[in-house]
């Protein structure tokens, strides 16, 4: 490994560990950061079920456990969702928060650990794919793999792409539903030009970045969102920024969401609600779960809640993302020689 991608992956340590601190309890119903509370119903607000897990080893990284988190009591195989964490992440504990609120909905999730350091990208790719194969084979009571979701977050929503390639092609995963949600995206590995050309036609995409982000370019999300061949009516490229109510301050930065650092409204609105709407509408085929999700900047996607006579900022959502700054601004820049696809860089 490069002394450039030691720094890298250091660096993402750092930031995911400010996050994970897996001696905590999972946060409780009435914890949430800020004066906003959850929302009490419709697209974010939580579910009936009740939370149950069962984990199983890694089958490629020696003494960590693969976690799947699903709705307790159910009957029949749910619509799963494949997490991938960003570096550092280890512990499904960082972002408990989504994980419990994805199986209260009445879905499943899988949250699979990859090695921080000591091993390649191609090793950690494949870590986390072993990971989902083997979740999909052995709980097949539990996982409907004809229904997918890939959701990642920083090295996790560069990563994504090339495993939901994998899946929805290889596997043919998601035949009757499939999405992908990628957040604060790093560089994507293991998707040529050509795979990115050639999504299923019934794949769905929200890529959503951070204003207040400072470790990963925006132009690495721009990039896969223009160049991947989903329709324009079934893919949103959604900007989060910064908002205050009162003394509290909503964060937008790098780490959104977790459960472990600043977590409030902006998980709930900002992130769960859009996942609760994409899961319906991709799964279910709701069409007002569509005007959520994937609204092309309706009233009811891009609206954020209020206290007291403030409001926070209201979603960004365009079809056509530019870059709002300098490359100089990331710490993880598209031009870098690290990106494959640097000459995809704006």
């Amino acid at each position: 490994m490069t002394k450039r991608l030691i720094a890298i992956v250091f660096s993402f340590f750092l930031l995911a560990c400010s996050a994970d601190k897996t001696s905590d309890p999972a946060p409780a119903d009435d914890d949430l950061g800020g004066p906003i509370a959850r929302p009490a119903s419709g697209y974010g607000s939580d579910g009936n079920y009740t939370v149950a897990k069962v984990s199983f080893a890694s089958p490629t990284y020696s003494g960590k456990m693969v976690d799947i988190f699903y709705p307790q009591g159910i009957t029949s195989p749910k619509p799963v969702i494949f997490f991938l964490h960003p570096y550092g992440g280890e512990s499904s504990e960082y972002n408990i928060g989504l994980f419990n609120f994805v199986a209260k909905k009445g879905y499943v999730i899988v949250f699979a650990p990859y090695p921080t350091f000591g091993v390649s990208i191609d090793d950690r790719y494949n870590t986390l794919w072993q990971s989902f194969k083997k979740a999909a084979t052995d709980y097949p009571n539990l996982i409907d793999t004809k229904k997918v979701g890939f959701m990642g977050h920083s090295f996790g929503g560069g990563a994504s792409f090339g495993l939901a390639y994998k899946a929805f092609t290889d596997e043919g995963w998601g035949a009757d539903g499939r999405f992908i949600f990628a957040m604060a995206q790093w560089y994507s590995y293991q998707i040529t030009p050509a795979q990115l050309s050639s999504f299923p036609s019934n794949t769905k995409l929200i890529t959503q970045v951070y204003d207040d982000d400072v470790t990963n370019d925006h132009r690495m999300a721009i990039d896969l969102f223009k160049n991947i061949n989903i329709t324009t009516t079934e893919k949103d490229f959604i900007l989060i920024k910064a908002g205050q109510i009162g003394d509290y301050n909503y964060i937008a930065d790098h780490v959104l969401p977790n459960s472990r650092s600043a977590y409030d409204a902006y998980d709930y609105y900002g992130v769960y609600r859009l996942l609760d709407a994409m899961m319906d509408y991709s799964f279910n085929g709701n069409a007002a779960a569509k005007n959520v999700a994937l609204g092309n900047g309706s009233a009811e996607q891009v609206t954020m809640p209020g206290y007291n006579g403030q409001t926070l900022p209201p979603l960004v959502v365009t079809d056509t993302p530019t870059p709002l700054y300098p490359q100089s601004k990331y710490q993880f820049q598209c031009s870098s020689t690290d990106n494959p696809r640097i000459g995809n860089c704006q």
